[in-house]
């Protein structure tokens, strides 16, 4: 059996996703910058797929604007608030993912401006009363850039919450809702942020395309030249097909939301259960009890001879798994999210994360399997 339980790092594309993309490529190959029928009918979805990704999240279709990735989208923002909004001051955390650890580092280095990260919790989360003080300093235009869930642990934040901080002390918020996109209600407007990312393969969609929503009270200038494309913000031919089949692959999944997220907290809540009477003294990582997103599960294993190699021998017994980040796999460094909240690196630590598309079958196939690895010395 053939399992895939890495969902956290790319999804399966959907199949009415397949059918709608491989449409497009055959029918829409125009350039929608080009005035004839041809660029007309590709620049009539290609503000359509605008439009439906506005109305996913409660935003003006002005305020979408098409990128290759979420990375690609956090960098523009994050870089060009700088340059472009005069902001000095991002207050972080140090279990972003590293599109945003990165990005800020790399501001940092060069002094353009100031960075502040956050104490965490055991839990991975950011510590607001933290913030809210910090924020009571207004000398320096600031911005807030905190994730919706984490990609490693699955822990949550109070978006609304950090939102209406944000709107209390006059500060931009941006949020990272990368793992959150299509399997947790998010409205711009309610959790008051002024830029969030999307990307499609996170929620059974194609590679290589993405979004950014920038409120258009915040514009920012380009961070790519060279042509018009996205009014301006972004040069280069868009990505038709993959934009098309991205708004298809959300409208498909806020469709299901519900139903998907009942069935992937079952697995969840199985998974774990069978895993605690399969190998005594494991410890889940991230937030158990409310804040967590039920597709991501962190585990650490208690010291053991083969611990080193379970991912992978889970590998070779055809179970896909992962020890953090996908954009971080083959790092020599640990996880900087596990170092965050004190995790022991005697632990092995292995994420594993669901779809909607996993069966009770692989959960119980994968248990049984780390029991007869763990168990086999």
């Amino acid at each position: 059996m053939n399992v895939f339980f890495d969902n956290a790092a790319t999804t399966p594309i959907h199949p009415e996703v397949i059918k709608r993309m491989t449409e497009v490529l055959a029918d829409i190959y125009g350039n929608p910058s080009s005035i004839h029928a041809f660029g007309r009918k590709a620049k009539c979805v290609l503000e359509q797929s605008r439009r439906t990704i506005a109305k996913a999240i409660n935003a003006a279709p002005s305020d979408i604007f098409f990128t290759s990735c979420a990375t690609e989208s956090i960098n523009m923002i994050l870089k060009n608030a700088v340059r472009d909004l005069g902001i000095e001051r991002i207050i972080s955390s140090p279990t972003e993912h590293h599109a945003v650890t990165h990005t800020l580092d790399y501001l940092s280095r060069y002094k353009a401006c100031e960075v502040i990260y956050l104490n965490v919790d055991s839990y991975g989360a950011p510590d607001v009363q933290q913030l809210k003080e910090l924020l009571q300093d207004n000398s320096k235009k600031t911005l807030v850039s905190l994730m919706h869930g984490n990609n490693e642990i699955g822990t949550m934040s109070d978006l609304q919450y950090i939102g209406s901080l944000c709107a209390e002390y006059g500060v931009l918020f941006h949020s990272d809702t990368v793992q959150t996109m299509g399997k947790y209600p998010i409205n711009v407007k309610d959790m008051g942020v002024h830029f969030l990312v999307g990307s499609a393969h996170k929620f059974h969609g194609p590679k290589g395309v993405g979004f950014a929503y920038i409120h258009a009270a915040h514009r920012i200038g380009p961070m790519i030249l060279g042509g018009a494309q996205e009014r301006g913000l972004r040069s280069g031919t868009e990505n038709i097909a993959g934009i098309v089949a991205m708004a298809r692959a959300l409208e498909i999944a806020i469709q299901n939301m519900d139903i998907n997220t009942v069935k992937i907290t079952a697995l969840r809540q199985s998974f774990k259960e069978q895993l605690m009477k399969a190998i005594p003294h494991v410890h889940f990582n991230g937030n158990q009890d409310n804040l967590f997103m039920p597709h991501v599960l962190s585990v650490s294993f208690p010291p053991h001879p083969n611990g080193d190699m379970l991912m992978m021998n889970l590998d070779l017994a055809g179970i896909a798994v992962s020890s953090g980040s996908a954009c971080s796999s083959g790092a020599e460094t640990g996880s900087h999210v596990l170092a965050a909240i004190g995790q022991s690196h005697d632990h092995k630590t292995i994420r594993f994360s669901f779809s909607s598309w996993n069966t009770e079958e692989e959960v119980q196939y994968v248990v049984a399997k780390i029991k007869e690895l763990v168990k086999s010395n």
